[in-house]
């Protein structure tokens, strides 16, 4: 049997996601369901995913399905393509997999023409809004489908409105709306060399290619990298009956929560627009009413819609998004789906929908995105700073949170700023689609327009960012980079704050302070630790960040970086004079200098992890790094040595490497000068036996040797460890457990994990290291060509934040089933950044691993991620 690419939405049902997309996938339910959804059909992901093996071209035969489908839809409406007397249009909307608001396109009034609009303004009765139709089409088809610049169109509307004397779009006459559509052809004829085309066939297939290719465009592959969705799933193609929410009075469209999308309250949430189209709630060109006046406009079609959420609900066990429209007073389902949540209101959801009897706990822990956890572990204002500041303008509280920084009027402008190390703000009209990386580098979003359901408000509650959006009491010139509140002017760069939980703006940068995890996140988290089996660590290098680890439920140190510790301004002076050392003699008298101080940084973690495991990675960077470079400065330092200026220069200069990445660094410094080796290692067994005696910790302290990529180096710095460790031991009258392991980062070393794990008590994959040097390209020089890779879908994720799977994870994977067999007791780590991203964390509990470690603010992340990985580890089972 041919494979089949289209299917009526009576033809399939939630189960056929992957294949009719998300949208395509609820239409079909709800069309099951016997709620009102207009009709149409599906074409679906696997039609795309061939359009784009093809060239973008559809196959004869996928076009055959189309137009037979069509054929269908048509008997069941009663209505025809084109047709004088009783026209049928449709729309065209993308549907992919996972929910990608506005990243992708949608043409609406397809099959109008110059024939068919005379049909639809008899059919209606309503010539004004016939034409009001045909020229919202003929722009959309043109920007979307043949991407002509919209502004273009635009222009002509405002001139003639402004001929007209109407004040806006709705105050157009039948005969001016007929001018427009003229002029729009016009238009389309001088863009594109030939007339608008009058064939519906034509403009479905163009459409639906239209919707194909929007899959890869800029916007479309940014919102994937970020939110992990892969380049090969593809997009569905929805073609569904019109339903108009702009026929008069008794008319409306809006879209709406089946709980409050940004606290998680349990209340229907959402708004609506009396006479209008889907578009105009969307985009914020007009300001929607709340749901709860349609109680008093059209009562029954509340008490529908109302009984129509809740059974939403039910079926789906999740807080819903909808879309619906009114048509002459009839009610139409356009759509449902898991809403995008706030991260507060993620966890109040999920843990009321426990509560309710509608989750399990497990079930529960796959509601919550992990890195939507981020949203609450930065800082909120500090309530003594912000009682001090008054507001300048007051908008919609769109999405919560706090931000403070400086504004930029451009996406572009925003990104540059991100990379300048600034704080940014994103100031805008209102936000569309293109705007995605600005939002996505910004701490906070502000707009002079759109609602509560607006494109600001919808992408950034699912980024965690803080947003204000329809703050209409600011004038907003994006041109002149200004905008002007309570008569004072704000220009590019000025710093204002965000309040994303009461709508207030600030004309001031606003003191934060520090998260708290209580409450529902606290709940949410202790089904996680239950459930998961993967434990999490964190890197720190100080007790501040270890305590603060601690707080967000830090198992253990997986990652202390001792050079960290070198840079201070009080030991910088041993750290040089060790390096400068002409003999061991010289070196060991500088290096006796540094091990109390080094001692006390142990001790320092060992008492903020109050007996937690903590991993001590020895000396990893090459030593010139701590050296100066500039001529002045090198002289600054002789002088400050008692040295010879030439003499010193000539030692940096010997230091210095072609690459340092792949130079003597790592177990390397340690085999040329063990005696380094041997003072970090006596620090940390001493600071164990103090912290044991003073405060009764059972410390079993971990020594990492970096970069190991034979087992001999290993051996040779492990006996170097164990000398020192015995003499501490011995100068301290007391023997303790410790344990010495590897950071398995040299692909080399992976490929020999069996004979190295016969001497290492552990390995803890440094994956940062291990990317570099398995793609052999440099995480510091990669941002250069990155760009294009994932322009020209070579990449779709960066390698540095995502873990390459077949890759570096085959290398990752193979050192684990090479190092069990022969070490059944080694203990197994991840301490690259890698080990705070939630799908490398859910490889790590799939191939094994007993641990990651990650940064102190992406533990809660980790932790959930590990929880989710054990879910669906048993869900799959």
């Amino acid at each position: 049997m041919s494979k089949k690419y289209v299917y009526l939405f009576s033809e399939g049902n939630a189960n056929m996601r992957e294949l009719l997309g998300g949208k395509g996938a609820n239409l079909a339910e709800m069309t099951n369901l016997g709620l009102p959804v207009p009709q149409g059909f599906t074409v679906t992901t696997e039609a795309c995913t061939r359009y784009h093996e093809d060239g973008q071209k559809i196959a004869s035969e996928i076009v055959d399905e189309i137009y037979a489908a069509m054929e269908k839809v048509e008997k069941i409406v009663g209505k025809k393509f084109g047709d004088l007397e009783n026209p049928f249009l449709v729309s065209v909307r993308s549907g992919a997999r996972a929910s990608m608001p506005g990243m992708m396109d949608t043409i609406l009034n397809l099959g109008l023409n110059d024939v068919a609009v005379k049909g639809l303004a008899k059919q209606t009765n309503n010539e004004r809004f016939a034409y009001d139709s045909y020229r919202r089409f003929i722009q959309m088809f043109s920007d979307v489908v043949m991407e002509i610049d919209k502004t273009k169109f635009d222009a002509i509307l405002d001139d003639v409105k402004e001929k007209n004397g109407a004040k806006a779009d709705t105050d157009l006459t039948a005969e001016n709306l007929k001018e427009v559509v003229e002029r729009y052809k016009e238009l389309y004829k001088k863009e594109m060399g030939n007339d608008f085309p009058q064939d519906p066939k034509v403009q479905l297939l163009e459409s639906v290619k239209a919707v194909f290719r929007s899959w890869n465009n800029p916007r479309a592959i940014v919102y994937r990298r970020l939110n992990d969705i892969p380049g090969d799933w593809g997009t569905a193609v929805n073609v569904q009956a019109m339903v108009f929410g702009n026929m008069g009075d008794d008319s409306g469209t809006g879209v709406a929560f089946t709980r409050d999308p940004s606290t998680g309250e349990k209340k229907l949430y959402g708004e609506y627009l009396m006479n209008a189209q889907g578009e105009d709630v969307v985009a914020g060109i007009r300001t929607p009413e709340p749901i709860s006046h349609l109680q008093n406009t059209l009562p029954e079609i509340y008490d529908q819609f109302v009984n129509i959420a809740q059974k939403l609900e039910d079926h789906y066990r999740d807080m819903q998004d909808m879309e619906f429209t009114i048509e002459k007073g009839k009610l139409y389902m356009l759509q449902t789906r898991n809403g995008k949540r706030t991260a507060k209101a993620a966890l109040k959801i999920a843990v009321d929908l426990v509560n309710e009897g509608k989750l399990t706990k497990e079930e529960a822990l796959l509601k919550v995105e992990p890195k939507q956890l981020d949203a609450l572990l930065h800082p909120a204002f500090d309530p003594k700073a912000l009682k001090a500041a008054d507001p300048i303008a007051k908008g919609l509280p769109a999405s919560p949170g706090a931000a403070a920084g400086q504004i930029y009027f451009t996406a572009e402008e925003a990104v540059e700023a991100g990379k300048n190390g600034q704080k940014v703000i994103l100031v805008r009209l209102e936000t569309s689609p293109e705007d995605i990386e600005g939002m996505h580098v910004a701490e906070g979003i502000l707009t002079g327009r759109g609602g509560m359901t607006s494109h600001a408000a919808v992408v950034a509650r699912g980024m965690g960012r803080c947003c204000v959006a329809g703050c209409s009491e600011l004038t907003i010139n994006e041109t002149e980079k200004y905008f002007i509140a309570k008569g004072k002017k704000y220009n590019e760069g000025d710093f204002i704050s965000l309040d994303g939980s009461t709508g207030y703006v600030y004309g001031e940068s606003i003191a934060t302070q520090p998260p708290a995890v209580s409450g529902d996140f606290a709940t949410f988290m202790e089904w996680a630790d239950a459930t998961r089996t993967l434990k999490v660590m964190t890197n720190a290098d100080t007790p501040k960040d270890a305590a603060q680890a601690v707080k967000f439920g830090a198992e253990g140190i997986g990652l202390c970086r001792t050079e960290h510790m070198f840079f201070d301004e009080t030991r910088i002076p041993a750290v040089r004079e060790m390096i400068v050392a002409r003999t061991e003699e010289q070196r060991r008298k500088a290096l006796a200098k540094l091990l109390p101080i080094q001692k006390g940084d142990f001790k320092g973690l060992y008492e903020a992890m109050e007996g937690r495991p903590v991993t001590v990675r020895l000396l990893d960077p090459p030593l010139h790094e701590f050296l100066p470079h500039e001529d002045d400065d090198i002289q600054d330092l002789a002088k400050e040595m008692g040295l010879d200026f030439e003499e010193l220069k000539g030692i940096v200069q010997s230091l210095q490497e072609f690459n340092p990445m792949l130079g003597h660094r790592g177990c390397r410094l340690a085999v040329t000068y063990p005696e380094i080796a041997e003072m970090q290692a006596r620090a940390i067994i001493e600071a164990a036996i103090e912290v044991k005696q003073e405060k009764g910790y059972d410390i079993v302290p971990e020594i990492m040797v970096p970069l190991v990529g034979e087992v001999k180096e290993f051996s040779y710095v492990k006996e170097a460890i164990d000398k020192a460790a015995k003499a501490a031991m011995e100068d301290k009258g007391v023997d303790i457990d410790y344990k010495v392991g590897t950071m398995i980062e040299v692909p080399r070393a992976a490929l020999t994990a069996d004979e190295i794990a016969k001497e290492a008590e552990f390995f803890s994959f440094g994956t940062n290291d291990m990317t570099q040097m398995t793609f052999g390209f440099s995480r510091d020089d990669a941002g250069k060509f990155l760009e294009d890779y994932y322009s020209k879908s070579i990449f779709e994720s960066d390698p540095f934040a995502k873990l390459d799977q077949k890759g570096v994870g085959k290398l990752v994977n193979m050192a684990v089933e090479l190092a069990k067999p022969v070490n059944p007791e080694i203990k197994l780590g991840i301490c690259g950044e890698h080990g705070g991203d939630p799908s490398s964390v859910e490889f790590c509990h799939n191939i094994g691993l007993n641990y990651v470690s990650c940064s102190p603010y992406r533990v809660p992340i980790a932790r959930l991620a590990a929880a989710q990985a054990r879910v669906k580890e048993i869900l799959n089972k």
